[in-house]
């Protein structure tokens, strides 16, 4: 016996499936006339069906030619929803007035003229009814034969109604439960789904084995989502979403692209809107330069700068494939959004003197945003002459180049761990600040300004990612320590915050943004535990599913970051932007001490650079440990530190 196997079919080529799709339609429009015919005379041999046997072919060549031109044969059948139902409707009803006006030419009789209705009827069933039925299929026996998950989607609106048919279509989870805290919903059914309210779930949970839910509420604020998630924290559930609402406008990303919850909805901060002025002045229809282009932060700033419509974009990086993948990005943006901006890519390092003013020099660079320094801090304190190199000449030779080559606004991304410093990167940074102070103090065409703000959320440096794997990887959640806090902020808000203050800048100011409220990292870590649908293992929970271990500060990490050296700050034109007032170096003092640090990196010494850099830096207070691996290291370029491991379960 020949048993059906699914599988075949589905391996059926594309053009395969359209034909059997026209076979079964030659075959099934001519019985639908049969039908009514038979329905109006209730014979099996109806009178006038012999005088009109050249009906059945006319129906069944007409009908396939009509489909074909509505495209109905174009459809994936799996996927039809009621765009296909009504191109069906439209062939069939147009197949019954060609119907009806070939017999009436033909002056058949008898040819009632209900006959032409019952036709579009039945059609309609034999036609659109065997292409659900084949869908109906579909999910039942090849979707639901496979290992597929249960989930709750929460959000009954148009997002929640679209992801639930993506999900079944795709296979891989099948939504049994909608969940909305709109009351006006709960008790109505999307799709044969019910929806119910928030205080259902732990009834939900029970009836089934569910262990995930879907956010669809890509329109709702961060306000509105941290809610939402502090409510779905209570559960066993891990918790995930979809893209954003401008992702899927832009078409960054699909409905069903389902991914783990950003921990900017934990923060529960809405960020503010961008003054329109501020942000397009320094940009619109001028060459702007981004160096660091495929960083977390200067890819970004490329992506806003675009968005502004300047006339030519240069993309610094030394990373070649960080620069590709920024390039085709953006070169894509400008494609769909129509901009004749001109897209440069440029190889190489912010360090080399007479590249740099070669490159300011032939495209007339009018703005610069300097994002491009190493910013991992255990990195940079191993590489200390690598970090000096790259973090304070980088930083001088291109200032130096921008002002002997005119150019007119020049931002530095800094960091709030040049704030009272207690790690290289940090001091490397300070010292970054005050040469652009000094360099604005000197006077000249080139404004200089920097914008000093904390963590990042989702940067490759962040601890956020890490969380992430450690949490599908199975555990431990590593945290340095339990006391330790980090400022964040979202990468879009950030670049949008620097591009505004950098337009507000007169020379040598430095911006700070609001970063609002620091967040505890063991407090974040066990948050996303949760939102993981895990439950942390400790004294009060030993069958757990996740620990948490603690590792000690790296080297010169701090318990709690700052953005300000004094307490002087002042309010600007935007809320979330403060100017702060901070002491500078003269170039008199200044000048021996960069010649002293570079001399140093010459030789190859990172004891005497972190000697100079401690000098050049008065508020560069490194940890003990820190020197005493120092004053232990012989010359060379690279200083092992030794990680110290606390643990703890």
């Amino acid at each position: 016996m020949i048993r059906f196997k699914p599988a075949r079919l589905l391996a059926l080529s594309r053009e395969r499936k359209r034909w059997i799709m026209v076979a079964a339609d030659v075959v099934m429009l001519p019985l639908a006339l049969w039908a009514a015919y038979f329905l109006r005379f209730s014979e099996p041999v109806p009178p006038g069906m012999l005088e009109g046997w050249w009906l059945y072919p006319l129906v069944a060549i007409i009908g396939v030619l009509l489909f074909a031109r509505l495209g109905l044969y174009r459809a994936v059948v799996r996927f039809m929803g009621t765009r296909a139902a009504w191109t069906v409707t439209s062939g069939v009803v147009l197949l019954a007035l060609i119907l009806a006006a070939a017999a009436q030419t033909a002056q058949l009789e008898p040819f009632p003229r209900s006959l032409p209705i019952l036709f579009a009827a039945i059609a309609f069933l034999f036609v659109g009814g065997s292409r659900f039925l084949v869908r109906a299929w579909y999910r039942a026996v090849v979707v639901q034969g496979a290992s597929v998950e249960s989930v709750i989607v929460f959000g009954a609106g148009d997002a929640g109604a679209q992801l639930a048919s993506s999900l079944r279509t795709a296979g891989r989870f099948r939504p049994i439960a909608f969940v909305d805290e709109d009351p006006g919903l709960r008790g109505s059914v999307i799709d044969g789904v019910a929806i119910h309210g928030p205080d259902d779930i732990p009834e939900i949970l029970s009836h089934f084995p569910v262990r995930r839910v879907l956010l669809a509420i890509p329109s709702a604020n961060r306000e509105s989502r941290k809610r939402i998630l502090a409510l779905l924290e209570k559960h066993p559930l891990h918790v995930q979403t979809v893209p954003s609402l401008d992702d899927i406008v832009h078409k960054r990303a699909r409905l069903e692209q389902v991914r783990d919850i950003d921990v900017g909805d934990l923060l529960g901060r809405d960020s503010v809107p961008p003054v329109p002025d501020l942000i397009s002045s320094s940009i619109c229809n001028r060459t702007v330069m981004v160096s660091g282009a495929g960083g977390s932060i200067g890819s970004e700033l490329c992506r806003k700068v675009l968005l502004q419509s300047p006339k030519t974009v240069l993309l610094c990086e030394q990373n070649e494939y960080a620069l590709y993948a920024i390039e085709h990005e953006l070169r894509g943006i400008a494609e769909r959004l129509g901009l004749a901006t001109e897209i440069f890519p440029i190889l190489g390092s912010v360090a080399s003197s007479r590249r740099v003013k070669a490159i300011l020099r032939h495209y007339q660079v009018q703005t610069v945003y300097h994002a491009a320094a190493y910013k991992h801090v255990p990195m940079v304190e191993q590489n200390v002459l690598e970090g000096i190199h790259n973090n304070v000449f980088g930083t001088r030779i291109l200032a130096e180049a921008a002002a002997e080559c005119g150019v007119e606004r020049f931002v530095l991304i800094s960091t709030d761990k040049a704030v009272r410093p207690t790690n290289v990167m940090g001091a490397t940074k300070r010292l970054a600040e005050l040469l652009l102070q000094d360099l604005a103090a000197r006077g000249g065409g080139t404004i200089f300004t920097m914008v000093r703000f904390g963590n990042v959320l989702n940067s490759s440096g962040s601890v956020v990612p890490l969380f992430h794997r450690q949490l599908r990887e199975g555990g431990p959640v590593t945290v340095t320590h339990p006391e330790i806090t980090r400022y964040f902020m979202t990468v879009s808000e950030a670049a949008e915050l620097v591009i505004q203050a950098g337009a507000m800048a007169v020379g040598g100011e430095v911006f700070v943004l609001d970063m609002g409220e620091p967040v505890r990292i063991l407090d974040l870590a066990k948050r996303m535990i949760r939102l993981h649908g895990l439950q942390l293992r400790d004294a009060r929970h030993p069958r757990g599913d996740v620990i948490i271990e603690f590792t000690g500060l790296r080297p010169g990490e701090k318990l709690f970051e700052e953005l300000l050296i004094g307490d002087n700050a002042t309010g600007t034109a935007h809320p979330k932007i403060l100017r702060a007032d901070e002491h500078a170096v003269s170039s008199e003092e200044l000048g021996p001490l960069l010649q002293q640090l570079h001399e140093a990196v010459v030789a190859m010494d990172p004891k005497k650079a972190h000697q100079v850099l401690r000098a050049a830096v008065r508020e560069f207070n490194p940890s003990s440990d820190v020197c005493d691996w120092m004053s232990q290291a012989q010359t060379g370029a690279v200083i092992p530190l030794r990680r110290r491991q606390q643990r703890h379960s």
